[in-house]
């Protein structure tokens, strides 16, 4: 079968330093703006509100539990934060002991279960990043690892039936998936696609398809589990994050940004932008 033409992305807002976890929430596009600590909603012609500035530089990630609170986790001060009513931050689960590297990305369940994954022991010498865990944080506040050995943990997706976890492996260059269990651990670890490229966040559609974005290869890829590519779409700029998005759920929004490295993330450069076009499936589960 033919593969559609590569779509053309349209240019949503500009002067971002690194946009990451995007989120489609109360109908606009919900994002971490790395670099300020800001997390801003931006809405269909690009106008950007700053929603909340939290006490995180980088990494931090965003994610809402059922009953509408937000949460944060705050990577390099392993506290997962949420947000009350009167907009305080309180401590949800406080990560510090179960790792010496900063945490990453996070995602709520349709139950409430939350995972956060990255993590993990020290690098060695000379490295950014050692293999990275995924924690589980219950909807009655337990705490517990759920698995290791992550290579470099990045974007998650959850099914809409709460029984797969996806996770963004960017160092193995694949998508792995787990079954969840009914409390929440996660068990028959395999490969859900192997890729031609370093995938970061990701998102799931209701043709059963995940899109994932990828920095170095500057584009974000539809694939099927397996690894069939079916459609990609590219940009001028590293492709970080990318979420499924409007009213119908069919945009796919791309968070872009120029990558000169990781010593170079903290700058004054605002190269980060958001992109959209139009996808032929709808989002579904979460986030």
């Amino acid at each position: 079968m033919q593969k559609p033409p590569a779509p053309q992305a349209h240019l949503v807002t500009a002067g971002l330093a690194f946009g990451e976890s995007p989120r489609w929430h109360d109908g606009r596009l919900w994002l971490c703006n790395w670099g300020t600590g800001e997390i801003i909603a931006v809405d269909a012609d690009g106008n950007r509100e700053v929603m909340l500035t939290v006490p995180a530089v980088l990494p931090y990630s965003i994610d809402w539990l059922p009953d509408g609170r937000l949460l944060v986790i705050s990577g390099r001060e392993g506290l997962l934060l949420r947000q009350e009513a009167d907009g305080s931050l309180v401590t949800r689960a406080d990560l510090r002991d179960l790792s010496k590297s900063p945490w990453n990305e996070i995602v709520v369940d349709g139950r409430g279960n939350t995972y956060v994954n990255g993590g993990g022991p020290a690098p060695a010498s000379g490295e950014h990043f050692s293999p990275g865990t995924i924690v589980l944080i219950t909807p009655d506040g337990a705490v517990r690892q759920v698995a290791e050995n992550i290579a470099f943990a990045n974007g998650m997706a959850v099914s809409p039936d709460n029984k797969t976890l996806i996770v963004a492996e960017s160092h193995a260059n694949r998508l792995t998936a787990f079954d969840i269990a009914a409390d929440g651990s996660l068990a028959n670890r395999r490969v859900w696609a192997d890729l031609d490229g370093y995938p970061d966040g990701i998102c799931l559609d209701a043709e059963g398809a995940a899109w994932y974005a990828d920095v170095p290869n500057k584009r974000c890829v539809r694939v099927r589990e397996g690894g069939e590519v079916l459609q990609t779409v590219t940009v001028d700029r590293g492709c970080f994050a990318c979420m499924l998005g409007g009213t119908d759920r069919k945009t796919l929004f791309i968070l872009a940004a120029e990558w000169r490295g990781f010593e170079h993330m903290l700058s004054d450069a605002r190269t980060g932008q958001v992109f959209s076009v139009e996808a032929p499936a709808p989002g579904i589960g979460w986030p």
